[in-house]
């Protein structure tokens, strides 16, 4: 029974595991046209049965979802540090950084080669979502660049508008 749990941490290994991770977590179950439905049954038993709130979902709308609110943040990371350090002096750059860059870029701490495997296994969805990203950058760009500050800060609002009702969802 193909499944997804959405929870986890930069860190990997035993050490970093916690016993609450799937504790509230959102858990997809995928199944296909051969899933017997008893057997996706007793998955989505086990994982209620560690606290998740275990969710259905249909493959390829799940590969779009995840590319757009799980992968493509994990890849903005990295290209940000990428950007950072290919900058000139990049590396002295990082030491004036400050929780914000932290903050955004902690999932690049993840494991790359996990992370490889991801984005080349989900491939169209994760670029269809990078194309959506470098639309939104360019609309900011563009703002800046026309010197617009309503168009700057509508967006910026609306932004944060859209993080605020994220970071209040149970």
């Amino acid at each position: 029974v193909a499944s997804h749990p959405i929870a986890g941490k930069e860190q990997a290994g035993p050490a970093a595991a916690r016993a609450d991770l799937f504790h509230g977590a959102n858990w997809i179950l995928t199944p296909g046209p051969q899933t017997r439905p008893d057997a996706a049954e007793k998955v989505a038993a086990l994982w209620a049965a560690v606290g998740a709130r275990v969710r259905r979902m249909d493959a390829a709308w799940h590969d779009e979802v995840f590319a757009t609110v799980s992968h493509l943040p994990h890849l903005v990371a990295y290209a940000l540090m990428d950007g950072v350090l290919a900058t000139e002096r990049g590396g002295e750059r990082l030491r004036f950084s400050a929780g914000g860059l932290r903050d955004f870029t902690r999932v690049a701490g993840s494991d790359p080669v996990m992370w490889r495997d991801i984005f080349l296994m989900n491939r169209e969805p994760v670029l269809r979502a990078l194309a959506g990203y470098q639309d939104a950058l360019e609309r900011l760009a563009a703002a800046i660049r026309d010197g617009d500050g309503a168009a700057l800060e509508a967006r910026l609002l609306q932004a944060r508008v859209a993080r605020e009702e994220l970071a209040n969802r149970s």
